[in-house]
């Protein structure tokens, strides 16, 4: 039942509220909603629940004088001027009869004029003897009492009757009428009914008239609204209602203030858009003059690859110690072609991030040495005097490959440039966890204007004397993606006498902490 009326107050409250577009109206037809359910709720109540409250009311009554009669009996009290007044009050109150009778059937205690009747109805219940046109209702039987209902139909009339022994051997009787309970029901059905009415009435004229004033902060909640619709920041909500409302109108105040920022970030936004737009242009350009730059690059020495080639086929030497020049320059041309688009590749793979950076532990000292054998040929060739003290291992956490990627484009470079007292002096100086690796090289010193670009591609500080040896302008670009995918410093210092570039590298592992 308690799931039923809200269940259905609840339903037709969705199905009426669809209808009205006003949430002052929907308050008021939620109340009365709510209003009528608790009135039908009360009914439904007093039909199923008031019958049986009430006998179970009226047999505690019964019970409760009962016992007090039966305490008295055995604490001989019953003759007392104070037990008395107490059971007079009891029996006024209750609406109780009482008869009360020895073991020789001689009156004890009674509170009735009509002795002789209650007494034959004692010893009726006693004996067992029916009572013609009476219907009796067994309530409850213990060793000491019975209580139950007799019921005389032609009369009309019920009596509840709790009758029985008191424990000094006494005998008792109470009587108390049962009211008419049905009769009751509907009095206080119509009752309900009248002042749910009258109460629902004057509430629903009351609601109507606090949700004005409860939904006018609403209203201006609307209007705000409809002005940031219309794409107008400016509209504020000022209500004080006091309560969740206004918390929700400095909410939409601080959205409407958040709308109008990105709106000028997203102006903003736009006018980076169209510098990004120009730099694209730029890129553009970039990319043809990188094609310009490496079909440059590769022009001369598919030429020379080219001429020499025909000379060889067209048999125009015949000298053998000219024909293995031929192939010699041949060859040589066919190497920095190679090296050339190695370095392409290498730089592509960095620059786009299809290079996998493999992190691992090596020993610094170890790969250095190694590539410094490695290129050792090329050292006696240039004339180059090597210089590198006696170092400890070194372990260090790079990409092994890339760093022996960078320390050779360095040696290369210094190799290319070396002039004056040709010196190629490599350090390694330990710094708090991590260690600097340095490529000196004696020469002239790079000139102030261009080391900023020496790492952009195809530059070349000296464009005669770098295709005397064969640079591309690669090298240095190959160093600045590497070390930048490593996440690693890198740079170049002048001396009067030289060139230093030098590089860091990690001796901890940087995601310990």
């Amino acid at each position: 039942m308690r799931n039923i009326v809200p269940g259905f107050t609840g339903y037709l409250a969705k199905i009426m509220l669809r209808k009205t577009g006003s949430i002052r109206r929907q308050f008021s037809i939620v109340f009365i909603l709510v209003m009528a359910g608790m009135i039908l709720l009360c009914v439904l109540a007093d039909l199923l629940l008031l019958k049986p409250y009430y006998l179970s009311s009226k047999s505690g009554s019964l019970k409760n004088a009962y016992h007090r009669i039966n305490r008295a009996a055995q604490q001989s009290e019953i003759q007392e001027d104070s037990f008395n007044v107490e059971l007079q009050k009891i029996c006024a109150t209750y609406n109780i009869q009482l008869l009360i009778l020895d073991e020789e059937s001689r009156t004890v205690k009674a509170s009735t004029s009509d002795v002789r009747q209650m007494a034959a109805l004692l010893w009726n219940k006693i004996l067992a003897v029916p009572e013609e046109g009476t219907s009796v209702e067994i309530i409850e039987v213990t060793n000491n009492y019975t209580l139950q209902i007799d019921n005389y139909i032609r009369a009309g009339i019920r009596n509840m009757v709790c009758w029985g022994t008191l424990d000094n051997g006494n005998l008792f009787l109470l009587e108390s009428p049962v009211d008419s309970i049905s009769e009751s029901v509907r009095l206080s059905i119509r009752f309900m009914a009248i002042v749910g009415l009258i109460a629902a009435a004057i509430g629903a004229v009351i609601i109507y008239i606090l949700t004005g004033r409860m939904t006018r902060p609403i209203t201006k909640l609307s209007d705000v609204s409809e002005e940031m619709r219309s794409l107008h920041f400016d509209a504020r909500y000022e209500g004080h209602a006091g309560n969740e409302l206004d918390v929700l109108g400095g909410n939409l105040n601080d959205l409407s203030q958040t709308l109008k920022d990105k709106i000028s970030e997203l102006k903003t936004a736009n006018n980076e858009l169209t510098k990004d737009l120009a730099r694209r242009e730029e890129i553009d350009t970039e990319r043809r003059e990188f094609l310009s730059n490496v079909t440059h690059e590769l022009k001369t020495p598919i030429a020379l690859i080219q001429g020499y080639a025909e000379g060889l086929s067209e048999g125009i030497i015949d000298d053998a110690g000219s024909r293995q020049e031929y192939c010699s320059v041949i060859v040589d041309e066919a190497g920095k072609m190679n090296r050339l688009i190695q370095k392409l590749i290498t730089l592509s793979n960095l620059e786009s991030g299809e290079n996998q950076i493999s992190f691992q532990q090596f020993d610094i000292v170890e790969l250095i040495r190694n590539t410094l054998r490695a290129e050792q040929i090329l050292f006696e060739k240039a004339g180059a005097l090597i210089r590198m003290e006696s170092y400890p291992k070194i372990e260090v956490w790079a990409d092994e490959f890339l760093v022996e990627e960078v320390f050779r484009n360095y040696l290369s470079n210094a190799i290319q440039h070396l002039d004056g007292e040709r010196i190629i002096e490599v350090k390694l100086i330990e710094q708090p966890r991590k260690v600097r690796i340095s490529v000196f090289n004696s020469g002239d010193p790079i000139p102030e204007e261009s080391i900023p670009h020496i790492w952009d591609k195809f530059y070349k500080v000296d464009k005669a004397r770098t295709r005397a040896y064969g640079g591309s302008g690669i090298g240095l670009s190959v160093v600045r993606a590497a070390m930048e995918s490593m996440h690693q410093g890198y740079g170049v210092c002048n001396y009067d006498n030289g060139v230093e570039f030098w590089f860091e590298l990690d001796t901890e592992d940087q995601s310990d902490p």
